[in-house]
């Protein structure tokens, strides 16, 4: 074989469990980011009905799908895009990790995928499945440092991912910039905004208020409605982009099933379930940061997001999420799983119920 896939990142915490299992109560799993709470009813109800089940559904989503997502949009940022500007994607992993391959198609003379050095690990991986350069960029304040990026490596570049709010730090791109700074060296930016309704600092913002030449913005279902397991988003953007992705996409079957996409249209079209899931991620984020300074964790609240970017003086990742199992049974991501520049911090998902969380700070409020 001329390619061995990596182990997946959180295969490798199975000996912090280990670690967490004399608890009383077991351990609390915050490692991994996957919503725990409930959806909406509407939307299940929808999603019952089977609307659509019958025939493939539009690659590129129904006009139902792209008119609420482009409503949400609107109401949100107060963007406006037209229907050949926007299209429905499987998800919006399956959307980070093929978007290298079929941009290289489009431009084989350029080579390389710049994205954010302390990021999302698909980032990278879509190079290596793209058989690609993958080139990291430097943080500095929480932010992309544009101004680290090589003139060989722009030159190479397919395309700059940008994540704000940041999975795994909680920082906030200045969105505007990122954007002029792919104009200036014509390359793609692919803004990933999935994290966007939870923006703690200030209101939430896409790289689409500034300009739709040249970017694209990525959005889910899976964590504005608590709905990652039906596999549903978008992206939305440069006419021309959209277009190409819109017809290479079609070619390889990439179709949101149609049920998902008829109960995906109402989740998009509502606003109140989204305040209610906001309170409990704000209660949860500021609790355990509380919790955790009993035990020298410094866990600044994110700037958005759902995640607590930690660190201890002393010790790194992985010696962190070791003390943490050990004394409140929480498993954390070692923030090496995130770039080795994240290698001194752990990433803390608060995406347990609250009970759950309120065990894990009364063990750490205890030490």
């Amino acid at each position: 074989m001329s390619f061995v896939p990596p182990p997946y990142p959180y295969e490798r915490l199975d000996r912090l469990k280990t670690l967490a299992a004399h608890h009383e109560g077991g351990p609390i799993d915050c490692s991994i980011g996957t919503p725990i709470d409930a959806p909406p009813d509407f939307v299940i109800e929808e999603l019952a009905k089977g609307v659509g089940a019958r025939g493939y559904p539009a690659s590129i989503g129904s006009a139902d799908f792209r008119a609420a997502a482009a409503g949400w949009l609107d109401r949100r940022f107060g963007v406006t895009v037209g229907p050949d500007q926007l299209a429905g994607c499987v998800g919006t992993k399956e959307f980070v990790a093929s978007l290298a391959q079929y941009l290289h198609l489009r431009s084989p003379e350029r080579d390389t995928v710049l994205f954010p050095a302390i990021s999302y690990p698909t980032y990278a991986m879509s190079a290596v499945l793209a058989g690609l350069r993958a080139v990291p960029v430097a943080l500095k304040g929480g932010e992309l440092d544009l101004a680290s990026i090589g003139i060989e490596d722009a030159s190479r570049a397919l395309v700059l991912w940008s994540n704000s709010p940041s999975n795994p730090t909680g920082g906030l791109d200045d969105l505007e910039a990122v954007a002029a700074w792919g104009q200036r060296h014509g390359v793609l930016v692919a803004s990933d905004e999935c994290y966007a309704e939870f923006t703690w600092t200030g209101r939430p913002r896409s790289i689409l208020e500034h300009t739709l030449e040249g970017v694209l913005a990525l959005h889910s279902i899976s964590k504005r409605s608590n709905l990652a397991g039906v596999r549903a988003g978008f992206y939305a953007g440069d006419p021309e982009i959209v277009a190409y992705l819109r017809l290479v996409r079609q070619h390889a079957g990439l179709m949101i099933p149609g049920p998902v996409q008829a109960a995906v249209a109402l989740a998009y079209g509502d606003d109140e379930h989204v305040v209610v899931q906001r309170a409990r991620y704000r209660h949860r984020l500021e609790l355990l940061a509380n919790a955790l300074i009993h035990v020298g964790v410094d866990a600044p609240l994110p700037d958005g997001g759902f995640y607590l970017w930690s660190s201890k003086p002393g010790a790194d990742g992985w010696q962190l999420a070791e003390m943490l199992a050990q004394v409140s049974g929480l498993i954390v991501s070692p923030g090496e799983l995130y770039g080795d520049a994240g290698a001194d911090f752990v990433r803390i998902a608060v995406v347990q119920p609250d009970e759950r969380l309120e065990l894990a700070a009364s063990r750490l409020s205890s030490r």
